[in-house]
C-alpha cells in the first residue's frame, strides 16, 4: 500500500506535517513492534519524490535516497526510533510564515522573536524566561531599532531562496542541538564524531531566515548563550568553523605576549581564505545593504541594523556548514590571553570581534578572511559591564561536545 501526499510548494520544514503521521503511528501500534524494530526491518519505507512525498508500506526493504534531512523529518513522522548516531528523533521545528508585517516597537519585536524561538527549538518555559530576563534588562537589545532599520530582504524572500537551494534545518547527532554543527581537525583526518566543539550554523537566534540579534554587549551575549545551554565561542573555534579545520589553542595564540603581539604573530602567519573559498568575493555573502543616512559612527537612535535574514545566501557557507561568517552582522567572541581563559574550559578572557557586516560591498572597513584578527577595538574583559555593543554587531554560540565515558 502506498499513500502519495502532494507537497508542491512546501519546504522540507513543513513536509512532515503532511505525511499522515497519525496513520503511520497507529500502524506501528497495531504491529506490536517497537518503532526501532519496525525501522530496522524496513517495514515502513519512506520515499521522497521531486514534487511529492510517497509513504510506502511495502514489506520489501528499500535503499534510502534523496535529501537526508527530509528523511529525518519523515522518520519522525512515522514514529520510528533510529539507531544512535544516525537520524534524529526530534520533531521538526515549527516555522512561522512571513506575513509581511514588521514590528513597530522594540517590545513587539522581542515578543515575536521569543514566540518564534520557543516554537522552533521547543524551548522550555524556564529557558525562555531566562532569555527574556536578559533582553528586558537592556533598553536596546534586539534585531535593530524598528524606527530606522530597513532590512534589504524579507523573511519570505529568504524562505524562497533556501527552498530553491534545497536548504532546511539540521539536527546533527554529534551536537544534539538544532542547527549546530561539529568543528574538528579535518586536515588531521578527524571526522564529525571526533569534534570537541559544536557551533551555531547561524547568527543568534540561530534560526534560518531570522534577523540577527544586535545591540548586545559581549557580556550579554555570553549570558544569552548560557541561558540556552551554550557558551560564547573562542576566536580559534570560530576561525576553524570558517576555514573548515580546527587547530589546537597552543598553535593559535601566542600566550604570554601582549595583545598587539599576539595579533601580529597570528595575522602574519595565517592562511588566507574565506568560508566560501580562496578568492574574496563579497557579493557571495550578505554585504550589499546600506548604512542609514543619519548614522554617524554608531548608536541606536540613528543607525538601522539593515541586516539580511540569516542563511539567505546559500553559497556563503563554510566547509563545515556554517553560514554568514562574512557579511550580515559582525560577531562577538572570546579572546583568551592565557591558556586558562578558554571558553571551552568554562572561562573567559578578552573581547574579540570577527567577521564583516552588511555594507562591505561598498565599504570594506577591514579585512574579513577567516583567520584575520582585528586590532583590540573596544577591548575589555568579556564579562565587563562596559563591554561593547553596536548596531551591526551580533554573535553566535558554541558548545562543548559531551564525550561518552569509556
Amino acid at each position: 500500500m502506498s499513500v502519495e501526499l502532494s507537497s508542491v510548494g512546501l519546504d522540507d520544514e513543513r513536509v512532515a506535517r503532511y505525511t499522515s503521521a497519525a496513520m503511520l503511528k497507529e500502524r506501528h501500534a497495531r504491529s506490536g513492534r517497537s518503532g526501532a524494530e519496525r525501522a530496522g526491518a524496513a517495514v515502513l519505507t519512506l520515499c521522497i519524490a521531486a514534487l511529492g512525498v510517497v509513504v510506502s508500506c511495502d514489506d520489501k526493504p528499500q535503499e534510502m535516497t534523496g535529501n537526508p534531512t527530509t528523511w529525518k523529518l519523515l522518520t519522525w513522522a512515522a514514529g520510528s526510533v533510529p539507531a544512535s548516531g544516525s537520524l534524529s528523533t526530534k520533531p521538526p521545528p515549527i516555522v512561522e510564515e512571513d506575513d509581511g508585517k514588521m514590528p513597530e516597537t522594540l517590545k513587539e519585536q522581542r515578543e515575536v522573536l521569543f514566540r518564534r524561538m520557543k516554537s522552533y527549538f521547543n524551548y522550555s518555559d524556564e529557558r525562555m524566561a531566562a532569555v527574556r530576563q536578559l533582553f528586558e534588562a537592556s533598553s536596546i537589545m534586539g534585531q535593530g531599532n524598528p524606527l530606522v532599520t530597513k532590512h534589504p530582504m524579507t523573511r519570505g524572500e529568504c524562505f524562497k531562496i533556501r527552498k530553491e537551494a534545497g536548504l532546511t534545518y539540521l539536527d546533527d547527532p554529534v551536537c544534539g542541538e538544532r542547527n549546530m554543527v561539529p568543528v574538528y581537525k579535518a586536515k588531521e583526518g578527524q571526522k564529525e564524531g571526533d569534534a570537541p566543539v559544536c557551533i551555531d550554523q547561524y547568527e543568534f537566534p540561530n534560526m534560518p531566515c531570522e534577523y540577527p540579534v544586535v545591540h548586545i554587549t559581549t557580556r550579554e551575549a555570553a549570558l544569552v548563550c548560557k541561558a540556552v545551554g551554550k557558551r560564547l565561542c573562542d576566536a580559534h573555534e570560530w576561525e576553524g568553523a570558517c576555514a573548515g579545520n580546527l587547530r589546537e589553542p597552543k598553535d593559535e595564540y601566542a600566550f604570554g605576549r601582549s595583545r598587539r603581539d599576539m595579533k601580529s604573530i597570528h595575522n602574519n602567519n595565517r592562511e588566507i581564505l574565506w568560508a566560501y573559498g580562496k578568492e574574496k568575493n563579497h557579493a557571495i555573502c550578505g554585504t550589499g545593504s546600506t548604512k542609514s543616512k543619519e548614522c554617524q559612527g554608531g548608536g541606536y537612535k540613528n543607525c538601522g541594523s539593515n541586516t539580511y535574514p540569516a542563511g539567505a545566501f546559500p553559497k556563503c557557507v563554510s566547509p563545515l556548514k556554517v553560514f554568514d561568517q562574512h557579511g550580515n552582522a559582525a560577531e562577538h567572541m572570546n579572546y583568551p590571553m592565557k591558556p586558562d581563559q578558554l571558553a571551552s574550559l568554562g572561562n573567559y578572557g578578552d573581547t574579540e570581534m570577527k567577521g564583516s557586516w552588511f555594507i562591505f560591498q561598498t565599504y570594506e572597513a577591514h579585512e574579513d578572511d577567516c583567520h584575520w584578527r582585528a586590532p583590540d577595538w573596544h577591548a575589555t574583559e568579556v564579562m565587563s559591564l562596559n563591554s561593547h555593543s553596536n548596531y551591526h554587531l551580533g554573535f553566535r554560540c558554541c558548545m562543548n561536545v559531551a564525550k561518552p565515558d569509556k
